[in-house]
């Protein structure tokens, strides 16, 4: 295992869809094999849209759930909530005086939020969201942070305010660098770029066969293929999409059957709904095992949580050292 470092993390938003693993979690499991991996559940960061905090603890549980049946195995990578390691707020306030109102605003990632959540006031906080990230990342001088490409910005950001503590102080933190998902995003199942709950176009890893089967009926294919035996077009179809990811078996089979037009979408969509249920299988029985021994999940946050705090009361020491307000 390299002796590099990994920071990533998630907004406990309650149980987790096909999305978050493609597009996070099956890249966390590969690298906490091959790196020093911290997996942050970033419930601060859930006040930026709004400020509804009865379900976080529940949610940040179920999403934990996931994160252990999934594969990740937190002897080699810590979890923990970043509310409960003070050390992340005070260093935020730190970083808040090196970076400016200006450069805030320019960050690609806030202005598709405020436009997608119609936002008309943006809080300081909303704002800042990026400082929160940068602290969250070098507290524990993360050399690495797995996203997406629209992440790559907020790394960006972090590696200005590393360079820009560093030379104001002394040399504290690494410049992270992005690692970026190879299969970024998988699509809804109404045709959305984006897989969602809030969309209600997801499958989740925790959905039982018949629920899958039951929303990929529903899932929209090629609008030119009406009939079984009109010719498709694979490559503008969600679903086969979702057999690039779930099927190792038959694609060729699959991609010709349809241009062909021998293949229907519903027989099209029963074995596709065969292959992420075979998937999803081995994840399900473990979360039933995690539902059923929530003290296991609660013992895990613990000493994750004790883990994490070692590392950034040290990273704080440096900080407050370099500052000369130690």
């Amino acid at each position: 295992m390299s002796n590099k470092r990994i920071l990533s993390g998630m907004r406990p938003t309650g149980k987790l869809h096909l999305g978050h693993y493609v597009g996070a979690l099956e890249n966390w499991i590969k690298l906490q094999n091959e790196y020093d991996s911290f997996h942050l559940i970033a419930d601060y960061h859930v006040l930026t849209t709004g400020l509804k905090t009865d379900d976080i603890y529940n949610n940040s549980i179920e999403m934990v759930i996931d994160w252990l049946a999934a594969g990740l195995d937190p002897q080699k990578s810590p979890f923990f909530r970043q509310s409960q390691i003070k050390e992340h707020t005070e260093l935020f306030l730190i970083f808040s005086m090196l970076v400016t109102k200006a450069r805030l605003e320019r960050n690609p990632t806030l202005k598709e939020q405020v436009r997608d959540l119609n936002i008309e006031n943006i809080i300081y906080g909303h704002l800042g969201y990026p400082v929160l990230q940068s602290a969250d990342i070098l507290l524990y001088k993360g050399n690495f942070v797995p996203v997406g490409e629209d992440q790559v910005p907020h790394v960006e950001i972090t590696r200005e305010i590393a360079r820009k503590f560093n030379t104001a102080f002394s040399e504290v933190f690494p410049e992270p660098e992005a690692l970026l998902t190879k299969f970024a995003r998988l699509p809804g199942l109404d045709g959305n770029a984006k897989m969602s709950k809030s969309l209600n176009n997801a499958i989740l890893l925790s959905d039982e066969p018949e629920t899958v089967q039951k929303k990929l009926r529903k899932a929209v294919t090629d609008p030119l293929k009406v009939r079984r035996n009109d010719p498709g077009r694979p490559e503008v179809c969600l679903v086969f999409t979702y057999h690039k990811k779930f099927n190792n078996k038959n694609l060729d089979e699959i991609e010709s059957g349809c241009r062909s037009g021998e293949l229907g979408c519903a027989d099209c969509k029963a074995m596709c709904t065969g292959y992420i249920n075979e998937f999803l299988a081995p994840i399900i029985e473990k979360r039933k095992y995690y539902e059923n021994n929530l003290n296991d999940v609660t013992e895990i946050l613990d000493a994750g949580e004790k883990r994490a705090r070692i590392v950034a009361q040290s990273t704080m020491d440096d900080v407050r050292n370099s500052m000369k307000i130690g």
